[in-house]
């Protein structure tokens, strides 16, 4: 057996991209694992529904023996086994992040011998995570300038706190992973802004591209609404999206119970705007995804508006696992460079 990793939950930023990172990386070179202090620095600690949800997941695609895997468990013990490519269902059962899922098992099966094809049921549009558009505008067309063929598609809208979304995705893999370089963003080639919402009022949708056309200048063109025919809510996401050469770029802002739309306008333009003021490639969550696809290529680099906790605590993460060295350079207050070598 190859030698234990052991990781404290504790470490950095102390939440689930701890778990998801080792779970993943553990699976991917074989490596048992002992994960302790499950989210520790998170007010609810443990393992809830969705991180559960990952960790049987990455345990069914490899066959590994877990001791732990129960709700609120801190510590987990995981063995994986060889990585079988197939086709996968898994239903978190909440409105918990089916992206943070897929994070989770993407990176072993985008490595695997086959094709894979995976449904997961539960949120697609979810604060804190990175939202299905997401994966789909801005992380699967990179993933194919590295090799790998990422077919996402939308079944059913999930929001918090009802859930009962449905994504697909189809795992085209690679044997080994092309460098990447992701520095420059090139030249800005449209933009769109789109309010969604299920069962609230159109109202809500209509105030809040009122605000993007005020004060970002936007063309009525650039800008609309719709409402979703199946109540999938209540819900309601605002998406903005900058495609340039190099990369699109998705920002969301989230409706809330008691928060007026004129709010949840201003929330995502003020992620649009920091954003233009920046001449980096990637934002919070683009940087997060980054990171163990380029290590695992062996090299490449990404510029990042900013190097967040979250970020670095990924970074050490990735170098218990895997013989690589992050390097990072400060451009400019909102521009830094992150280099695999």
């Amino acid at each position: 057996m190859k030698d234990l990793v052991k990781i404290d939950g504790r470490r950095g930023e102390g939440g689930g991209q701890v778990l998801r990172s080792s779970i993943a990386l553990s699976v991917i070179t074989g490596r048992p694992l002992k994960v302790t202090h499950i989210r520790a620095r998170r007010k609810r600690p443990g393992l809830l529904r969705q991180h559960l949800t990952a960790v049987k997941a990455a345990a069914e695609i490899c066959g590994a023996q877990v001791e732990g895997a129960e709700l609120g468990s801190k510590s987990l013990t995981f063995v994986p086994g060889p990585v079988v490519a197939g086709e996968y269902s898994f239903k978190i059962g909440t409105a918990g992040s089916t992206s943070l899922v897929l994070q989770t098992i993407l990176p072993p099966l985008m490595l695997a011998s086959g094709k894979s094809h995976v449904t997961i049921e539960g949120g697609t549009h979810n604060m804190m995570a990175p939202p299905f558009d997401f994966i789909q505008k801005t992380f699967a067309p990179i993933l194919a300038k590295m090799g790998v063929g990422l077919k996402p598609t939308l079944d059913k809208w999930g929001f918090y706190p009802a859930g009962g979304g449905r994504v697909c995705f189809e795992v085209s893999p690679v044997k080994k992973l092309k460098p990447l370089n992701l520095c420059e963003r090139g030249d800005l080639i449209s933009r769109s802004c789109l309010s969604i919402g299920s069962a609230i009022p159109q109202e809500v949708c209509e105030r809040e591209v009122e605000q993007v056309s005020k004060k970002l200048n936007w063309k009525p063109e650039e800008l609309g609404f719709r409402l979703l025919k199946a109540p999938c809510g209540p819900g309601n996401v605002l998406l903005f999206e900058l495609e340039y050469e190099n990369l699109t770029e998705v920002f969301t802002a989230f409706g809330e119970k008691g928060l007026a739309a004129e709010k949840v306008a201003a929330k995502g333009i003020s992620l649009v705007r920091s954003y233009l003021k920046s001449k980096a490639v990637a934002c919070e969550y683009l940087a997060d995804q980054l990171l163990l696809p380029i290590a695992l290529s062996g090299k490449g680099s990404f510029t990042a508006l900013s190097l967040s906790s979250h970020t670095l605590t990924n970074m050490e993460v990735i170098k218990d696992f895997l013989d690589v060295d992050f390097e990072t350079e400060k451009i400019s207050s909102a521009c830094f460079k992150v280099s695999v070598k």
